[in-house]
């Protein structure tokens, strides 16, 4: 059997999580449970899902959890689908026959523990989609271009490998894809999830990298080249991104994924119009020295 069960995480943010419900009811193959884990201090999201009218299977839970991993955890120990898969709120499905996708792709190759495949993400003032075939030998790299919100597990590597844990508050789920790297996967050549801009690894880049490398060691054991790759290269990477003349370059690079080419040319003539104004001194907030300063 390949039923899924979607499990969602939220925390006062009862917004986000209206999108991904949205997205998960449009389903044209629907779930076998959508369970969310509401951690929240505020009562919006409870009173919310107590006073709708929920499909069958949709459940709840509102409670305070220890952070993002405890509360994984709790919906995957709930979960009595034979696929899991672990969705933030605020990320929701390219479209609406994503569901129908991955079951197909578990049924044609049944040796498969697990999935990903490729996402749309918000990076360099763009919506490029991003993703390729998870390689194990560039653990060292860290997620790379693994996302896991795309990922779809089958419940029994839970069993197998263990759950998230609680010790990594951000890279928790990196931690659990080194511990399943050797297990058989596939690659889905199809954009499944749509990432949400600001996740935690995304605006904490040192605690995220320095989680990364501290995981990596102790599966792998000490790796210069793991260090000079996640605590230089990716913040570097980061950081330059994060500028007007990086921005473009991501752009530039990235121009024949993003999901609409007139969307790359407006953003390559708005970076060159913004680096004019950078070298004249009148764009304010970012003086041509500050790029040297964040690199």
């Amino acid at each position: 059997m390949n039923r899924i069960s979607i499990v969602t995480i939220c925390f006062n943010n009862l917004d986000d999580l209206k999108t991904t419900i949205a997205h998960v009811d449009s389903q044209s193959l629907p779930p076998i449970e959508h369970i969310i884990i509401d951690g929240s201090t505020k009562p919006d999201i409870k009173n919310y899902l107590a006073s709708e009218d929920l499909p069958a299977y949709r459940t709840w839970i509102s409670e305070p959890d220890k952070g993002i991993s405890d509360a994984w955890n709790k919906g995957i120990l709930k979960a009595t689908g034979d696929i899991i898969h672990l969705q933030n709120s605020g990320d929701y499905y390219f479209d609406d026959n994503i569901l129908k996708l991955v079951t197909e792709t578990f049924t044609q190759q049944p040796a498969i523990q697990w999935l990903h495949g490729k996402y749309a993400q918000f990076k360099g003032e763009a919506w490029v989609i991003s993703g390729a075939p998870f390689e194990s030998e560039k653990l060292y790299r860290g997620f790379r271009t693994t996302g896991h919100q795309s990922m779809f597990v089958r419940k029994e590597m839970y069993k197998r490998h263990g759950l998230f844990d609680l010790q990594y508050s951000i890279c928790s789920d990196f931690d659990f894809l080194v511990r399943i790297s050797e297990e058989p996967f596939a690659f889905v050549d199809h954009p499944l999830i749509v990432f949400t801009p600001g996740g935690v690894s995304n605006t904490m880049i040192d605690k995220t990298t320095q989680q990364m490398v501290d995981i990596y060691t102790k599966y792998k054991g000490f790796s210069l080249k793991n260090r000079l790759w996640l605590r230089v290269r990716v913040p570097l990477i980061h950081y330059i991104t994060e500028t007007a003349l990086g921005g473009f370059l991501f752009r530039l690079k990235n121009k024949s994924n993003t999901t609409h080419k007139a969307e790359v040319l407006e953003s390559v003539k708005q970076a060159v119009e913004e680096m004019k104004l950078i070298k004249e001194g009148k764009l304010k907030g970012r003086k041509a020295e500050d790029l040297f300063d964040e690199l």
